[in-house]
């Protein structure tokens, strides 16, 4: 270990420095558990996932209502406690808890873009973080999550026919993923320096050479649902321009989705767009102008539940300040895969149709844990250290041993993974669209049958989550094709 990690960790236990060596376990505890906001026995002594381990696996097999039931109350905070709650709520058909939810973490987000909101109390949380584990920061969503709260607040709204204030959480989706884009680089680049500045930056490395992948692949990182939906809204509200940009966007993700290029097509055709038709019918086939009788069946498919984060212990070896090789276990979040199961087919009036993949949701939580990793791995890594050095500072003068017994066993204990993430997530979504003739037609789906009625000229859209055979459903028209 070089010199400047213990320079750096003298700087952050200075707090604790002036208290009486006798009384050091004392202090520690009484800086890190009750001088931190965040703060939870759960968070202390287990982890988020340990928690939601029931409520995820009833959601799994389609138990919304015994899942909500479950679900710990505001565990860790009201952002990720109402996306948890706003998301199994909407499953269960509860409208109004369900928007509840979401309108509490809605609120809950905007209070953390006001930085000097939180400012204060994050400065308590560091450094209770520094002596306990990461589940003493304010959680932060990533990206992809905000993208879905606001996803589902337009869902919530196209579910009571309001399209305008659907369409006023589409242009906020793609606001706050910009920012949250740019707070998400700024992360990285901190945490690059700190790891140099710190003198760990092989230690970093070496953690991170070890660490999954999610791939290299842009639908790990933009949510071609969001695009789709975003761009099915525009095009119904009359806003062409914009349903062509998220159509295209859509089809970046998702480049061989015939199902997006199709809208991508339709918007270029009533548009003139005679460049980018002629490029899209090039891979995709003729554009097919839709009769005047027919009308558009678009199905969006949700299927299983996203992965949760899983404990994950590393070893790692550093030199002490007496030259002594010591052995740390990290404590790290990791998934156990990134893939998702191929969409599941279903029956339209007894022919089978396969929807096509708009997003996979266990690639896009890899990919953000993937890209919070080097920062985690720097406070980890100065963490277990400045535990160490602490218990062995008690024990050099606590002739008894119960002191730096119980600092061991705290440290032990106390060192729990960050998994926090939103759990209730779809595994995957997928789109079917087609132009049908107007009139009655029967959805199967997992053996339940599910009535459309569609209308000349118009489009219709028909919601749908699966989960353990289960279907939750509804469907609404949205407008002209």
């Amino acid at each position: 270990m070089t010199q400047r990690i213990f320079q750096a960790l003298a700087e952050r236990c200075r707090a604790f420095t002036s208290l009486n060596k006798k009384k050091l376990l004392v202090g520690l505890l009484s800086v890190g558990i009750v001088g931190c906001a965040n703060l939870s026995v759960q968070g202390l002594f287990s982890h988020y996932s340990a928690a939601l381990q029931q409520t995820h696996s009833l959601a799994a097999k389609g138990e919304f209502v015994q899942a909500l039931e479950t679900l710990p109350e505001s565990v860790d905070g009201d952002l990720l406690d109402g996306m948890e709650r706003g998301r199994l709520a909407f499953l269960a058909g509860d409208i109004a808890q369900s928007a509840a939810g979401f309108e509490k973490a809605d609120r809950a987000a905007k209070e953390q873009q006001q930085q000097a909101v939180i400012q204060v109390s994050e400065g308590f949380n560091q450094a209770g973080a520094l002596l306990t584990n990461d589940n003493m920061l304010t959680y932060l969503p990533a990206d992809y999550e905000l993208g879905f709260l606001h996803l589902y607040r337009m869902l919530g709204y196209l579910q009571q026919g309001d399209l305008t204030a659907a369409l006023v959480e589409a242009r906020r989706a793609n606001q706050v993923q910009e920012e949250a884009r740019k707070l998400r680089e700024s992360e990285l680049k901190n945490a690059t320096v700190s790891a140099q500045k710190n003198g760990i930056s092989d230690n970093v490395g070496a953690v991170l050479s070890r660490y999954p992948d999610a791939g290299a692949m842009l639908g790990a990182v933009q949510n071609g649902y969001l695009f789709y939906l975003s761009a099915l809204l525009y095009e119904a509200e009359g806003n062409l321009n914009s349903a062509f940009i998220d159509y295209s966007r859509a089809l970046a993700v998702a480049p061989d989705n015939q199902f997006v290029a199709k809208g991508a097509m339709r918007v270029a055709f009533k548009q003139g767009r005679k460049n980018d038709l002629d490029l899209l019918e090039q891979r995709f086939g003729k554009y097919q102008r839709p009769l005047n009788s027919q009308a558009q069946l678009v199905v969006i498919n949700e299927q299983g539940i996203v992965n949760a984060r899983q404990a994950w212990r590393l070893p790692i070896w550093f030199y002490d300040r007496h030259g002594n090789l010591e052995s740390y276990s990290l404590a790290l979040p990791y998934y156990t895969s990134f893939s998702a199961r191929p969409q599941t087919s279903f029956r339209i009036d007894g022919s089978d149709v396969v929807p096509e993949a708009l997003v996979n949701v266990n690639a896009m939580a890899q990919q953000a844990l993937n890209e919070a990793m080097p920062a985690m791995s720097v406070r980890q890594i100065l963490r277990v250290v400045a535990k160490n050095e602490m218990r062995k500072s008690l024990s050099e003068t606590d002739e008894s041993g119960v002191g730096n017994v119980v600092a061991n066993i705290f440290n032990v204990l106390s060192e729990q993974p960050d998994t926090r993430s939103w759990q209730t997530l779809p595994e995957s979504v997928g789109v079917y669209s087609e132009m049908l003739s107007a009139g009655q037609h029967v959805i199967t789906v997992d053996g339940q049958s599910i009535e459309v009625a569609l209308q000349p000229g118009k489009t219709t859209l028909l919601w749908q989550s699966r989960q353990g055979g289960k279907v939750i459903h509804w469907q609404g028209i949205l407008g002209g094709i």
